[in-house]
């Protein structure tokens, strides 16, 4: 690799507020906020919306939605409109 063209390549905390989960992994991402991890170190710190701590796939809380049962729905409760 070219020496100085790569971005810097370290240990961040990506942690998830909602579901107060945090993982300590390498990333390119770097943070002014930091974090005093179980090791004791000071690392970077980088909030993220959702993780697979809450997200829904992961959670089982996923709602699987049939589509076809939706089309059939609507044709029931309105009908087929007139042909054209």
């Amino acid at each position: 690799m070219k020496p100085g063209i790569h971005p810097a390549y370290g240990p961040v905390v990506f942690r998830d507020k909602a579901a107060d989960f945090a993982f300590l992994t390498r990333s390119t991402l770097t943070s002014d906020r930091t974090i005093t991890w179980e090791d004791g170190n000071a690392y970077p710190v980088v909030d993220v919306e959702i993780s697979s701590a809450s997200h829904p796939f992961y959670t089982g809380t996923a709602r699987v939605l049939d589509t076809a049962g939706r089309v059939e729905r609507f044709e029931r409760r309105y009908g087929r409109g007139p042909a054209r």
